[in-house]
């Protein structure tokens, strides 16, 4: 069924110009907004923790400027399936890819960190249109192994792959002596909640997951921000900010308090693109969070210290 799905409909439809598929925005935010209610519930609440001081009109504003993007995001997705290389570098502005190519020049491993946030899925294909040798990017296995296998081999057409968190060790450390940069959307809600870095994101203890800076002390990789901002409507302007050239140097927690304080910020900037949908505060906080904090302190340094 996924098989007939995706050939017969969703890769022909794909193949639309953006201008048309952009014609069913607005049927789609009805249907998601005011006929099936998608995740309503999770967004409106997310929102509302993480915007305390708004009024109900003005949650609610946000609340539609959510599914507006949420609709136009979709449809992009879609596109994406069959974007040619030059129409993706018309909707996806590299404003400095220098400074990554600098880095993997000087022979340096890069990770990097961003978010779920603005069009995730174009900024992955788009990366290997600038920076084609051993790039990767970090993901989880679909439910779905017809999608994921599809999906797959769409983001990785320019040159990224694929890889795995449960194998992602064994492919970057396979070439020692040649350097790897790495995308890592950090931002989803961590497998385990003692196994997290806790701190106060968007007005709300949020538990992070702490891959980021476990793998930049385990690599000694330079790691980069990655900022997305939409100047207009189906266009996306990407940047590139280091956060540290030497992860060792950092005191425990720093890092990720680092990247994740970058997206907040950029959060608040423009609400509607971050994906309000999925579940991020599902964990609870741990009764003994200052003796876990502890615990994690003295493992971090004694692996990496």
């Amino acid at each position: 069924m996924h098989k007939i799905l995706y050939h017969t409909l969703v890769f022909p439809f794909s193949h639309l110009p953006l201008k048309v598929l952009y014609a069913f925005r607005p049927m789609l935010f009805l249907l998601l907004f005011y006929g099936i209610g998608y995740r309503k519930k999770v967004i409106t609440e997310n929102l509302s923790k993480s915007f305390p001081m708004d009024t109900p009109r003005e949650l609610n504003r946000k609340v539609k400027g959510f599914y507006h993007h949420l609709s136009r995001l979709f449809l992009e997705s879609v596109k994406n399936l069959s974007f040619s290389d030059k129409e993706l570098r018309q909707r996806m502005k590299f404003t400095n890819a220098s400074i990554v190519t600098a880095l993997q020049e000087q022979g340096k491993n890069v990770l990097l960190v961003g978010g779920h946030y603005g069009n995730w899925e174009w900024l992955i294909t788009s990366l290997g249109l600038y920076f084609p040798e051993r790039l990767f990017g970090l993901g989880m296995p679909l439910s779905s192994s017809f999608w994921d296998r599809k999906l797959t081999e769409r983001r990785e057409r320019f040159g990224l792959q694929v890889i795995h968190s449960k194998n992602y060790r064994e492919t970057l450390m396979s070439e020692q002596n040649k350097p790897f940069i790495l995308l890592m959307l950090a931002d989803q809600s961590p497998g385990d909640s003692k196994k997290s870095y806790w701190l106060n994101f968007l007005h709300q203890p949020t538990a992070v997951a702490f891959g980021t800076e476990a793998l930049a002390n385990e690599t000694d990789a330079t790691v980069v921000y990655v900022a997305v901002t939409q100047p207009q409507k189906g266009c996306y302007e990407i940047s590139f900010e280091i956060l540290t050239t030497a992860p060792k140097s950092l005191n425990f927690g720093q890092l990720t308090e680092s990247h994740v304080m970058k997206l907040e910020k950029d959060i608040f900037t423009n609400p509607s693109l971050w994906l309000w949908s999925h579940k991020r505060w599902k964990r609870e906080v741990p009764e003994n969070l200052e003796q876990l904090r502890t615990e994690q302190k003295q493992e971090f340094n004694q692996k990496y210290r």
